[in-house]
């Protein structure tokens, strides 16, 4: 018999106390017939937890007695069953379609990569690509800017005697943090919808009866339209006029007042180099309010759009799709320019990339466009004195302006005016140099009469000419 203190065995599982393995005496020997009993692979056995008041004692291991005859009949081995077998084989399969997929993907990112080189090659965008920017404000090229789509928002008569006006006075130098507390109130978003697409833009408060800047290509297409604050609020608004040659639009919101006005200031004394600020909606309108900051690049920069010139200013302020219709601002927190487009590379992957220019329609030439939208509904065209002037100093020193040429087409040969002839002053204001006679015209529209005084031959002269457009009578 086995010792008490031992588990005994039944098919290699616990004996329960009910059930008891026959006596077998010590002599007994296995008969000469039986198999022999292969040696198992592998062997479960069966841990003898100690009882209690027992101790372990790792330190010093005890002899492990040999096993009777009777010990290794009762030893198991492993079953392995057919379930086994058929989970191994379903997951060889399961690695077998993995890899076949991540095969496939492989191969279809090649080709993606592949496609998307090529694409600007095949598919060239452009004017005669037949396709027109969902967004009215693409900013991939230089020339994309025009939607040339009918433009259905309704329509509102502007107040003639509404202005936009320039101050030639600049003001002390502000901190950035200044600058956009101060212009961005004036900085709304445009958003203009039709049945097909909507257009994201920025535009800028020209009044605080809601006259509002933005560029015509944003609006382009529009249906309907309307204007979000800084604050969140809301204004439709109504088009007073626009021109998709000059890019320029102008829109009135409804019943709006005391709207925060932004101060525009004289474009015609930038210098190459100083500071300038965006700011605007990159990308839409979860950006909204983004400020970005830069120099003048450069000034009276001739820019070739779609078989036109325009003159624009140059600045590296980061400028992007949404930015459209912003203001550029200099450092006293004035509006040198209305944001209109950036140059970028076509798109192709040999092509290098173009970054820090950004262009803007400088406020000198903007405000002849507004104020004529405003008293007409549309842009007739610059109005002229019909001269050219030159700045030169007198004997005494002081500067003065001097006519270098007549057209004789135009007023200023309608009134008498010569060359050679200086021009002391313009509406009763003391002119001394170029801008000062340049600011004055800025403050009148096509058909204005300015009283110009002229110095001839030790006379003094008052001349009243009118002013026509420049694309002619």
């Amino acid at each position: 018999m086995m010792d008490e203190n031992k588990r005994e065995l039944w098919n290699g599982e616990i004996v329960p106390p009910e059930k008891k393995i026959p006596d077998v005496p010590e002599t007994a020997e296995l008969p000469e017939e039986a198999a022999p009993v292969e040696e198992p692979e592998e062997a479960e056995i069966c841990y003898v937890l100690p009882e209690d008041g027992e101790e372990d004692e790792p330190d010093e291991p005890e002899e492990e007695p040999a096993l009777s005859k009777f010990d290794e009949l009762y030893v198991t081995v492993p079953r392995q069953t057919v379930d086994t077998w058929q989970k191994a084989a379903v997951r060889e399969k399961k690695h077998r379609r993995t890899t076949r997929w991540i095969i496939v993907l492989c191969l279809l990112a090649v080709v993606g990569s592949v496609m998307a080189a090529l694409w600007p090659t095949l598919f060239p965008r452009g004017k005669n690509s037949g396709q027109q920017p969902e967004d009215g404000d693409s900013a991939s090229s230089i020339v994309d800017i025009f939607g040339h789509r009918e433009t259905t928002i309704p329509r509102v008569k502007g107040d003639p005697s509404v202005r936009l006006t320039v101050q030639t006075q600049r003001g002390r130098e502000l901190s950035p943090m200044e600058i956009y507390a101060r212009v961005n109130p004036s900085v709304v978003t445009v958003v203009a919808e039709s049945s097909a697409s909507t257009s994201i833009g920025t535009g800028v408060i020209m009044t605080a009866d809601g006259y509002i800047i933005t560029n015509a290509h944003v609006i382009s297409g529009g249906q309907s339209c309307w204007v979000v604050l800084d604050t969140g609020t809301t204004y439709d608004v109504q088009l007073v006029g626009y021109d998709e040659d000059e890019d320029l639009a102008v829109l009135k919101a409804v019943n709006a007042k005391n709207l925060p006005a932004a101060e525009f200031g004289d474009s015609e004394s930038l210098q190459v180099g100083e500071p300038a600020y965006a700011i605007g909606n990159p990308l839409g309108v979860e950006l909204r309010g983004t400020m970005t900051d830069g120099i003048i690049s450069a000034v009276n920069r001739q820019i070739e759009v779609e078989g036109g010139s325009m003159t624009m200013i140059q600045t590296t302020a980061a400028l992007n799709n949404g930015n459209s219709g912003g203001p550029l601002i200099n450092s006293s927190g004035q509006i040198i320019g209305i944001n209109t487009m950036k140059m970028s590379g076509g798109g192709w992957s040999g092509e290098a990339t173009v970054e820090g220019l950004g262009f803007a329609l400088p406020i000198s030439s903007v405000s002849f466009v507004v104020n004529d939208i405003i008293a007409t509904g549309s842009f007739r065209g610059v109005p002229t004195f019909g001269i050219t002037v030159i700045t030169n100093r007198s004997s005494s020193g002081e500067t003065q302006v001097e006519v270098h040429s007549v057209d004789e087409n135009l007023g200023a040969a309608e009134a008498g005016v010569k060359e050679g002839d200086v021009i002391v002053a313009a509406d009763g204001q003391p002119i001394a140099q170029t801008a000062d006679l340049l600011a004055v015209r800025r403050s009148h529209k096509i058909g204005d009469t300015v009283t110009l005084t002229i110095l001839r031959d030790g006379q003094t002269l008052e001349l009243d000419v009118v002013l026509y457009s420049n694309k002619g009578k």
